[in-house]
């Protein structure tokens, strides 16, 4: 991917860490920490406030496609737009 197509992170240091090797290491203590269902589920709502907030809700709703990783090929987010309509 270009760089110059990578958005730069408006709210690093406010809602999540600024330091990526700190930031990596909360998300995976997220996962870790999550209480996953016991069937890998299809499609997951989850939080997305800052991972202070919602980061422990988040895991959980996560943790339980990390089995299944290797074999997800496609991903789709749904989300709302804070400042932009459309």
């Amino acid at each position: 991917m270009d760089s110059s197509s990578v958005r730069k992170p408006a709210v690093a240091g406010t809602f999540y860490p600024e330091d990526g090797a700190e930031l990596h290491e909360m998300v995976q203590r997220f996962l870790r920490e999550g209480h996953a269902a016991s069937t890998p589920p299809r499609a997951v709502i989850a939080p997305h406030a800052g991972y202070i907030y919602s980061g422990p809700i988040a895991g959980s709703a996560f943790s339980g496609w990390q089995a299944l990783r290797e074999k997800i090929q496609r991903v789709v987010i749904a989300g709302p737009s804070h400042r932009l309509a459309f």
